[in-house]
């Protein structure tokens, strides 16, 4: 349901998505696809892979691909158990649709020359 709300969000405001219903089929679509891959957008708990191993596994394959984290946890809660470092990009569930683009175009503005 999370899925595509955020698919749905995203397309909406003129982003192409690839969507997956795992890490292991991300990291098959990602390998498949032959444009950039601008974001990746991954919760922290899926299936088969956790969102950070298809982070790191995806951004070994493509390094100029950002990654914004979702979860049901908060942002502190993660970083206190050691799961992702304080400087990552993360929004919390449940978000409106209005939150996920803002939070998407602020990753993809971060650090342009």
């Amino acid at each position: 349901m999370v899925r595509n709300l955020a698919r749905e969000s995203l397309e909406m405001n003129g982003y192409t998505v690839l969507e997956a219903a795992n890490g292991k089929e991300a990291l098959l679509i990602s390998q498949q696809h032959e444009g950039r891959i601008h974001l990746l957008l991954t919760d922290m708990v899926m299936p088969r892979m956790s969102g950070k191993e298809l982070a790191e596994q995806l951004v070994k394959l493509r390094p100029d691909t950002r990654v914004l984290y979702m979860s049901g946890y908060t942002n502190q809660a993660i970083v206190h158990q050691g799961i992702l470092d304080r400087d990552i990009a993360f929004i919390g569930k449940p978000f409106t649709p209005d939150a996920l683009v803002t939070e998407v175009v602020k990753v993809l503005e971060q650090n342009v020359s």
